[in-house]
């Protein structure tokens, strides 16, 4: 539209000529520096003929020739006023040039002002006004319409995959199933090479900042644990001051921030203890990926990479258990069904969350992620199928399925110790096993030997990578439970911290019903706002679980379902899912406040149980009555709003690692396919 609009726009050469405020002064190598905020602005002549300017951007090579101390700004925030009338503040990023168009009606003068404080270099030659707006194909554009258009086309009610049954022994389904996970694994394998090959030609610095009387945020936890494996040490190397080892206190805050305002070294979210920093982040990532990786290469391993393809295992396994579960719960779905309930699950688990920040964070959330959907999968698919077993859970188990398992999710308390607890469901899931087991017992009718192998397949896979992490942590702090955690240097003393009863509730209540913030400028969301009555951690969400994603609220559901359950012996194990997720979210809100990554913990969970209820709506056994065509038309319709949130919280502003900084050329080409509108 803006292209079509501006057809009959003059060009005048004289819009050209730009008039600088007395706050802009003009260098030798045509950029410009602000010298006084209040009038720093251009002046342009305007005909009427285009509601758009355009702001040209001196060359890049002007601009990458630039020294390092006096670099121009790729972002700045201006205001495009037309004929007196002010417009609205927005950014610009002369990396992406159509954000360098702005809307603004102006019969006679156009004034952009440059909103950025004193000294800032600004990379702009000129404005021009009376512009015409190119026509421009954006591959971005076309494949992010594309997708809107192919899940519509999928799912709605009359899509002929609505006929086609789930059939996991069909040859074709599987090939479109490992097609479309090859292509996630290319999409992941791209920016995982990028870094890696960029790290072996550039050699860069570890990530580590610091300002003068602050604490030195270093972002190479992982890596520096496997250095400190490979030279065979449990602390990491980072130097502590003299000072910090004669305090009487080091974790008191007042204290901590005393020795930085003397210039002593402080590590942000590393533990102090005992002379020594170390990382309280689960040690198994490090062993499984950091070490391998600096053994192969002498290289830290980047941690946005490593998380990446933990990310990859763990959205393989998790659409492979979501399938398996279908086949139990409702084995009569349909592919557009289990499409949708794939697509459900991802987005209701967080999962996207850990997609968008790729820090070490990340990393060990990631790996209890993969580690507990594969342990959850491996356990699902214990039973031997029989020819006709009258019911799923009463065939006898597959050991090698039900050892691996358990070696998977014991492995939890390696990476994510809270993840660990997913094997309360093995209890529910193999109770038919475990009742029939204790009554051979009673009977006599089973020998010793035979009566301790399923045991002993859950039990030694678990003690095998249980003790060696408990060992660990007796090296480093003197106890098998004490993972570091009260050693850390945060905001407060976490040796004394005690929660605040008062916060607690509301936390919970922010983790589920935060409600969105709807402006009228893209992204269209804006972070919410979270009072607290005292202090507790609180990071800043767009919204609660059951606002991002309404459907979840089907989890509560199940409770209801247990004799439509009951042939696919999993409602017990469904049941408890949603009884541990909330008792997580109760968890995770007194011991660590409120973190949108902590909503991993419990998120999947509740999107497991909600899944029948969702099978159930939709109707995954088919028809063509009117009922079943709107029910599947409202889901359709939520999930797809669902997504739409996932995706353009990825832009808001003020978020952690929000794009408009990481990514700040991505951040303005999204934008600009709204705002030239």
């Amino acid at each position: 539209m803006p292209f079509w609009t501006t057809l009959a726009a003059s060009t005048d050469t004289a819009s050209a000529a730009n008039v600088m405020g007395a706050g802009l002064e003009r260098r030798d190598d045509g950029m410009l520096v602000v010298t006084d905020p209040t009038q720093a602005y251009l002046d342009v002549p305007a005909d009427g003929t285009s509601s758009y300017i355009r702001i040209d951007p001196v060359s890049a090579d002007v601009r990458d020739a630039a020294d390092p101390d006096d670099a121009p700004y790729r972002t700045l925030y201006v205001r495009a006023d037309g004929d007196g009338r002010a417009g609205r503040m927005t950014s610009v990023a002369v990396g992406a040039p159509r954000s360098l168009y702005l809307k603004v009606q102006a019969d006679d003068t156009v004034r952009l002002w440059i909103a950025e404080p004193a000294g800032s270099v600004v990379p702009f030659a000129a404005v021009r006004a009376n512009v015409r707006v190119p026509f421009s194909v954006d591959a971005l554009r076309v494949a992010a319409m594309g997708a809107v258009v192919l899940l519509v086309a999928l799912w709605r009610p009359g899509s002929r995959l609505w006929r086609i049954p789930l059939d996991t022994a069909d040859r074709r389904q599987r090939l479109i199933f490992a097609g479309i996970m090859t292509a996630a694994g290319v999409a992941t394998l791209i920016p995982v090479v990028s870094q890696l090959a960029g790290q072996l030609v550039s050699d860069p610095a570890p990530l580590a900042f610091h300002k003068p009387g602050a604490y030195t945020y270093d972002f190479e936890q992982y890596g520096r644990v496997a250095d400190a494996l490979l030279h065979g040490r449990v602390w990491v190397d980072l130097p502590v001051d003299p000072a910090l080892t004669t305090v009487e206190n080091p974790y008191d805050a007042a204290t901590r921030n005393r020795l930085m305002s003397q210039g002593v070294p402080l590590f942000w979210d590393y533990a102090y203890h005992d002379g020594h920093w170390y990382s309280y982040f689960g040690v198994l990532p490090a062993v499984l990926l950091f070490l391998p990786y600096q053994l192969a290469t002498g290289r830290m391993l980047p941690s946005g990479a490593a998380e990446l393809v933990l990310m990859f295992g763990a959205l393989v396994f998790l659409c492979l258990l979501t399938i398996r579960l279908i086949r139990r719960v409702a084995p009569h779905s349909s592919l557009a069904a289990t499409s949708m309930a794939i697509v459900f699950v991802l987005v209701g688990s967080n999962a996207p969350y850990l997609w968008f920040r790729t820090n070490f964070y990340s990393v060990p959330c990631a790996a209890s992620m993969l580690l507990s959907t594969l342990g959850l999968w491996l356990w699902m698919g214990a039973a031997m199928p029989r020819r006709r077993p009258a019911r799923p859970d009463a065939a006898p188990l597959k050991l090698g399925h039900l050892a691996a398992g358990a070696l998977c999710i014991a492995a939890n308390l390696g990476c994510r110790p809270a993840f660990a607890l997913v094997a309360l469901l093995g209890i529910p899931l193999f109770w038919p096993q475990l009742t029939e087991l204790c009554g051979r017992i009673r009977n006599h009718s089973i020998g010793v030997r035979q009566a301790l192998r399923m045991p002993l397949a859950v039990l030694l896979p678990a003690v095998a990578i249980v003790l060696p992490l408990l060992a660990y942590n007796v090296a480093r702090f003197g106890t098998p439970l004490d993972f570091g955690n009260s050693y850390q240097f945060t905001v407060t003393d976490m040796t004394r911290f005690t929660p605040a009863p008062d916060t607690f509730l509301l936390l919970m209540v922010y983790y589920l019903f935060l409600p969105l913030r709807f402006t009228a400028d893209f992204p269209f969301l804006t972070l919410s706002p979270t009072p607290l009555p005292s202090w507790a951690y609180a990071e800043e969400m767009i919204g609660g679980l059951f606002a991002l994603c309404p459907l979840l609220v089907l989890a509560f559901a199940v409770p209801f379902l247990r004799h439509r359950l009951r042939p696919s012996g999993c409602w017990a194990m469904l049941a408890c899912a949603l009884a541990l997720a909330l008792a997580l979210l109760a968890f995770d809100a007194w011991e660590g406040g409120l973190g949108w990554r902590y909503m991993i913990d419990f998120a999947w969970l509740m999107a497991l149980a909600a899944l029948p209820a969702f099978l159930l709506i939709v109707n995954a056994d088919g028809g063509t009555t009117p009922a079943r065509r709107l029910r599947r038309l409202l889901i359709v319709a939520v999930l797809l709003a669902a997504i739409a949130v996932t995706v353009l919280g990825f832009f808001v502003p003020g978020r952690d690692d929000a794009l408009i900084g990481v990514n700040t050329d991505l951040y303005h080409t999204v934008r600009s396919w709204f705002t030239l509108l």
